[in-house]
């Protein structure tokens, strides 16, 4: 059994290289692109759950 455990080490190792081979890897002007994009709505769901919550608390406070 111990055979076995030793034979299967180097395949997965070879298998793994030759997964990462594979990958299509995006360029630097894609990844920058995307991160500004992702900055960007983050900045702008951020300002509309802030109104939603000023307004929820407005109307809370109506109630109350």
């Amino acid at each position: 059994m111990a055979e076995n455990v030793k034979s299967n080490k180097p395949s997965f190792w070879k298998g793994l290289k030759a997964e990462f081979k594979k990958i299509i890897w995006p360029s630097r002007q894609d990844v920058i692109r995307q991160t500004i994009l992702i900055i960007v709505v983050t900045i702008i769901l951020g300002v509309i759950i802030k109104f939603l919550d000023t307004g929820i608390q407005a109307l809370l406070g109506l109630i109350a």
